[in-house]
């Protein structure tokens, strides 16, 4: 029985600890932008947009929401 019990613990907290992934996510839009990418003007402005809008989210405890938004930054940077 604790094993069991364990096992559903392990397997709910590994779960949870990768189901928002929005820090690893603005990390990888950071790097990118460091490496100065050829965007226009306008999707440079859109990538910081999202980048801090999805920062606001993941504080504010909508991680959803802020994996969608900063999703929008990765697909103007290509980033998979």
């Amino acid at each position: 029985m604790k094993r069991i019990a364990l096992a559903a613990l392990l397997a709910f907290s590994t779960s949870a600890a990768f189901a928002f992934h929005c820090p690893a996510d603005m990390r990888k839009i950071d790097d990118a932008m460091a490496k100065n990418p050829k965007l226009s003007a306008e999707q440079t402005a859109e990538v910081k947009k999202y980048r801090a809008e999805g920062e606001t989210l993941h504080k504010a405890g909508k991680h959803q929401e802020s994996v969608d938004t900063l999703a929008k930054a990765m697909k103007i940077l290509n980033i998979k």
